[in-house]
């Protein structure tokens, strides 16, 4: 019994919840156009949206009984209202997309989309422009064209560029230090310009051909290199005209080697979705100056309840959130605000963009077409979805355990007698792997040659305890594992079920996939705590499953220490010489090309390299020629 001189301060009442925390927001609320975000006691976003006019839109959140099941449950958890107004609603709807991709709030439709998309460039800041794929920010001046679905697109543009327009691809670097043409010239994919085969006005003129090509004028194209070949005809040149009747040719091939290559479409993006079972795929066709520059599928994350058209508006604003849209894109369903859409687009691109759905025509055809290859992607992913579901059933019976497991993470380790260890974790699930969710550990300690329970304890150390530290923090519980995978045996196992008691990790199934004496695929022996070893038959599915999911790990593994290798073995060359640093390292491979041109050099060449004084020479010279006298050295 508490001393009644001893008085402890009542319990803090519970924060407030739902109607009474969004009618308290509503008092200071304006009547302006906006976005609000409703979020939860951890400050995370259940919701984003936009509002014309925020007061009315947020009161219609106070009407419980008029709202869905999954409304009154997104209310019923909001702790706390945030807004940001703005001018206009289209404007509202820019900040929303970009909020709701930075977010991923749980009760919103989101497109799960990290990837950046290649494009092609064309230099502008050398005498003899390159052509090549290109990623990430625009930082160097040129010209560029796309975007591409894939690498593989653009890639192909590259090559068939080079065909036609026999346009460099080397690095300026490169083409600075050649002495004589490379293999693409002899194969006619390139006009070697780094050894003066064709002067400067003439390669510029190729690269005009290209950009116009490029920009949708092919016709005026083939009908420049028509009339160039008939003229070297006409004065004997017939080797000159048979040069450009091979491009010619090529541009052919390219103008008729497209799946969706319409006439009357330039530059517009082809955007078609597709509903089964409460899930949609959204197929995006990109076609740019005529050409079709391939395709995407996409599966946004939104509730059984979305319709398609709801779907079909959420993806298109997040999905240019960070690119631009063309002037045209052609759509599939009406959008429940298609005109505010379209506006927002248009503010983006700081130029008009038309939102259509084609009725008749060929580009009724074109949208029917990406209509097919949604609807098709879409049954082959529920089809594959089952069969992973079924197979993760399999597992759960097989290891005892009461579900099937939402979330599997496979360990490996690579490494060569010790040198550039590397572990690596996996993740598979439902949706088969989950490459977003893959980790490298370079390892931090010192660990012996082959000690591999020592790197195998530091990686599991370092992903569980981080991941309690995580959770401690309210992190989502399906990032939490449901089992561990490990290539090993019963030795393996025990080292692994010690790490995570000393961490104190309880609540996640182990198991050790260990071939057998005879190191065959399929006679494999399966360790889990609480169960003798045991094999399953060389056909069983669940077996062919555990073999997948072990090799990707090792496949990832080994992957991971290649380029960690390469990039030491890249670094050790120059790093190493005492005084260098990055800009006479710049200097260095500008001039000789590569660390192996600077390793050949002579005193004298080396002297001469701009920004590299003679004492810098001279140390460079006997780093990698101990014990060489300086006189007379060159």
């Amino acid at each position: 019994m508490i001393p009644p001189e001893i008085q402890l301060d009542p319990p803090a009442p519970p924060a407030p919840k739902g109607v009474v925390v969004i009618e308290a927001a509503m008092v200071t609320m304006p009547a302006n156009p906006g976005v609000y975000r409703m979020l939860d006691q951890k400050g995370d976003a259940l919701y984003v949206g936009k509002a014309r006019n925020l007061k009315r839109r947020v009161l219609s959140y106070t009407q419980i009984g008029r709202l869905p099941e999954r409304l009154r449950r997104m209310v019923s958890e909001t702790v706390t209202m945030e807004i940001v107004t703005t001018h206009t609603e289209a404007e509202a709807l820019l900040l929303e997309a970009n909020l709701i991709k930075r977010l991923k709030p749980r009760f919103n439709i989101v497109l799960r989309d990290d990837k950046s998309y290649p494009w092609l460039m064309l230099t502008e800041d050398h005498p003899y422009p390159q052509i090549a794929k290109h990623r990430g920010a625009r930082v160097r001046k040129g010209a560029y064209y796309g975007p591409f679905a894939s690498a593989w697109a653009v890639n192909q543009t590259v090559t068939a560029m080079q065909r036609v327009f026999l346009l460099r691809s080397c690095a300026d670097t490169v083409f600075g230090n050649r002495a004589r043409p490379c293999l693409l010239y002899q194969i006619k994919r390139c006009s070697a310009p780094c050894v003066g085969r064709i002067s400067e006005p003439e390669y510029g003129k190729l690269v005009n051909q290209a950009k116009a090509f490029l920009a949708g004028k092919s016709a005026s194209v083939q009908q420049e290199l028509a009339s160039e070949m008939e003229t070297s005809a006409e004065a004997l040149e017939f080797e000159r005209a048979a040069a450009i009747r091979d491009r010619i040719r090529g541009l052919t091939f390219v103008q008729g080697n497209d799946v969706v290559n319409p006439a009357s479409l330039e530059d517009a993006d082809v955007i078609a979705a597709w509903q089964i079972a409460g899930q949609t795929c959204v197929q995006v066709f990109f076609v740019r100056g005529g050409r079709n520059n391939g395709n995407r599928a996409f599966y946004p994350t939104h509730t059984r309840a979305e319709e398609t058209p709801e779907v079909l508006s959420a993806f298109i604003a997040q999905f240019y959130d960070d690119k631009p849209p063309p002037p045209l894109v052609l759509i599939n369903r009406e959008l429940p605000e298609q005109g505010l859409v379209a506006e927002a687009l248009t503010l983006k691109a700081g130029r008009k963009v038309e939102i259509h759905m084609p009725q008749r025509g060929e580009k009724h055809a074109v949208i029917q077409h990406a209509e097919i290859n949604a609807r098709e992607a879409l049954e082959r992913k529920l089809a594959e979805t089952a069969g992973q579901a079924k197979l993760l059933e399999g597992v759960a019976k097989l290891f005892g355990m009461e579900a099937a497991p939402e979330r599997i993470e496979v360990y490996d380790n690579s490494h060569i007698m010790g040198t550039n260890p590397y572990g690596v974790m996996i993740v598979s699930g439902p949706e088969g792997f989950h490459k977003a969710a893959y980790r490298k550990f370079g390892i931090r300690g010192a660990i012996a040659p082959g000690d591999d329970f020592a790197m195998m304890k530091e990686v599991l150390t370092r992903r569980f305890a981080r991941g309690l530290k995580e959770q401690a923090e309210g992190a989502p519980a399906s990032e939490w594992p449901d089992i561990v995978l490990i290539d090993g045996g019963a030795g393996q196992l025990s080292a692994v079920r010690a790490v995570l008691d000393e961490l104190g990790v309880s609540d996640v199934k182990l198991i050790a996939i260990a071939k057998g004496p005879d190191r065959d695929a399929g006679r494999e022996w399966l360790h889990t705590d609480g169960m003798a070893a045991f094999q399953l038959p060389p056909r069983d599915p669940v077996l062919y499953f555990l073999q997948r999911i072990r090799d990707e790990a090792h496949r990832f593994a080994i992957t991971t220490h290649r380029a960690g290798r390469s990039k030491a073995i890249r670094q050790s060359e120059l790093d190493e010489v005492q005084g260098i640093g990055a800009a006479r390292k710049r200097a260095l491979l500008n001039h000789f090309g590569s660390a192996r041109g600077v390793k050949m050099a002579g005193l004298g060449d080396l002297e001469a390299t701009p920004g590299i004084n003679k004492e810098i020479a001279r140390r460079i010279y006997a780093h990698f020629h101990p014990g060489v006298r300086m006189e007379g050295a060159s």
